[in-house]
């Protein structure tokens, strides 16, 4: 009984943090999470046996809250969730190591910097999969975050690290019958002060949020087709059909104050070269309905293609063995204006494994193939940028649906003069599962990290309208062709998040550096002397 123990308490960890998740309602269970795998660490000496006791809490955890890949990717899912649960074992691993070689107080720091390290890492490097942020925890949860302004995500994932060992610590005391209450204070008082704080935040939000919709009269529609990804959307037959589709639910409440419209991810699924995107055939009532509404700017997603001759100008360029010249595949979007030149952005945190691949393995090009991703991948843009002009109410961040999950990224857009957050995504591949739900909820996040409001286009669900707090203002369900009208205010300026980025991160990053290169000094030392 006493080695199944461990395995339990490993497991039980893991499924506090699914129970936590959005879009459960038992979030404040992450406050007490990581207690059972804390008690783990103090009672296992060997460090590949903690390394196995860790590894079933972060796959327990990616199991249990992502499995809904599997309906896009059986193979793929299976391969995301065990390589992310060991990506995610190793700064436990180094608390563990770093607990037992210098104390408990070095453990418990080493293990708060080694996650935000290992955290902002995954938000940057080209097998980037940052959905179990554990900040992210809170996005059913807007009110109890309203500093995310200043510190994004981050500082919701450093707030349950700390209340988490507060209490761990707290409990060690009171089971060796130590007299120190003040501990148990100070975790319970680390509990409340971000919600005092995030309330005070808010009052303050709430006056010009709604000063904001008293001064606006130019209002957004959203459109839902509700189109299947799998058997309709991309059969080139039914394009013809879905733009009709497209445009009539534009126009059923489009009047003289709508300035923009928005259509979802790849809602022109047929590709075209992005030059000769004007001049296409198919493509014609499109611009028919722009001309028709004159002041109206529409913003969509696209699938593109770019000619680079002979050269193979990027890493995912692809060769046309036909005439022997290199393109790229863009998964884009485009912004449609009568007498406007169109602007074109194409997506640049693209999915891992399924739209783009690391260049350590593209070697395994074919096999991913398989599982769903791409041999050649997708083309990307370098940077965010913005679509408006000086006749454009709303100068429009065009944020392609994976891309939502980056809070410092989005913040860019905003940097950039972005004044609302228009996000287009195609959720139907997962199906009606937990999956669409958290990436509606992680956008609410980006509102109140940016203050502005969201204006989401989802081909089958959930369509969304989000105000500066993170609130619904308006949704459609999943699996209904649909739209949304909605007076949506254009917020200028820049919050301390969007200004400043993740400074929490950097900052915990660069401590993380520096404790690795102590250790691995202290190592080296210990050898070189004994050799001595």
């Amino acid at each position: 009984m006493k080695k199944l123990q461990p395995v339990g308490l490993s497991l039980l960890s893991g499924l506090l943090l699914y129970a936590s998740w959005p879009v459960a309602p038992l979030t404040f269970l992450v406050f007490i999470a990581w207690l059972p795998l804390l008690y783990v660490a103090g009672s296992v000496e060997k460090k590949l046996t903690f390394f196995f006791y860790s590894f079933t809490t972060m796959l327990t955890w990616n199991a249990c809250t992502t499995w809904w890949l599997w309906n896009s990717t059986d193979v793929g899912a299976i391969a995301a969730i065990i390589a992310n649960s060991l990506i995610m074992t190793l700064p436990w691993w180094g608390y563990h190591i770093f607990k037992n070689k210098y104390g408990a107080k070095a453990g418990y720091f080493s293990l708060v910097v080694f996650w935000m390290l290992f955290e902002y890492i995954h938000l940057n490097w080209q097998l980037s999969w940052p959905w179990l942020t554990l900040g992210n925890v809170f996005a059913s949860q807007p009110g109890w975050v309203q500093w995310y302004e200043y510190t994004g995500t981050s500082g919701g994932t450093l707030w349950v690290l700390l209340v988490n060992i507060l209490l761990f610590n707290a409990l060690i005391q009171w089971r060796n019958k130590t007299n120190k209450t003040y501990r148990l204070l100070i975790a319970v008082a680390v509990i409340i002060l971000p919600f005092v704080i995030s309330f005070i935040v808010n009052s303050k939000t709430e006056n010009s949020k709604l000063t904001a919709i008293a001064q606006t009269s130019n209002n957004v529609i959203i459109v839902q087709p509700n189109i299947d990804p799998y058997d309709e959307k991309f059969d080139a037959s039914t394009v013809s059909a879905q733009l009709e589709l497209l445009i009539s639910l534009s126009e059923k409440e489009l009047d003289s104050n709508t300035r923009l419209v928005v259509w979802p991810e790849t809602a022109l699924s047929a590709g075209v070269w992005q030059p000769e995107f004007q001049n296409t055939q198919l493509y014609q009532p499109v611009f028919a309905f722009a001309n028709r509404h004159p002041n109206v700017t529409l913003v969509t997603g696209i699938e593109t293609y770019k000619s680079y001759g002979a050269v193979k100008e990027t890493n995912s360029a692809r060769l046309d063995e036909q005439d022997h010249s290199y393109y790229d595949v863009f998964n884009a979007s485009v912004a449609i204006k009568a007498n406007t030149a169109l602007q074109f952005y194409n997506k640049s945190k693209l999915v891992p494994g399924v739209e783009t691949l690391p260049d350590f393995l593209r070697f395994m090009s074919p096999v991913f193939e398989k599982f769903g991703g791409s041999t050649g991948g997708y083309g990307k843009s370098k940077e965010s940028a913005v679509f408006g002009d000086k006749n454009s109410a709303y100068i429009c961040a065009p944020i392609i649906c994976y891309e939502s999950i980056y809070g410092e990224y989005v913040g860019t857009y905003v940097a950039k003069g972005a004044n609302i957050l228009t996000v287009m995504t195609n959720d139907g591949w997962w199906g009606n599962t937990p999956g669409h739900k958290q990436h509606l909820d992680y956008a609410r996040l980006r509102a109140i990290e940016t203050r502005k409001w969201v204006v989401r286009s989802a081909n089958t669900g959930i369509s969304a309208v989000i105000n500066t707090s993170g609130e619904f203002v308006a949704t459609q369900p999943w699996d209904k062709s649909a739209y949304i009208k909605a007076n949506v205010p254009a917020i200028s300026g820049e919050t301390f998040y969007v200004k400043y980025g993740d400074l929490l991160s950097k900052i915990a990053s660069a401590f993380g550096v520096l404790l690795i290169a102590w250790n691995i000094a202290v190592n080296f030392r210990k050898r070189f002397f004994k050799k001595r």
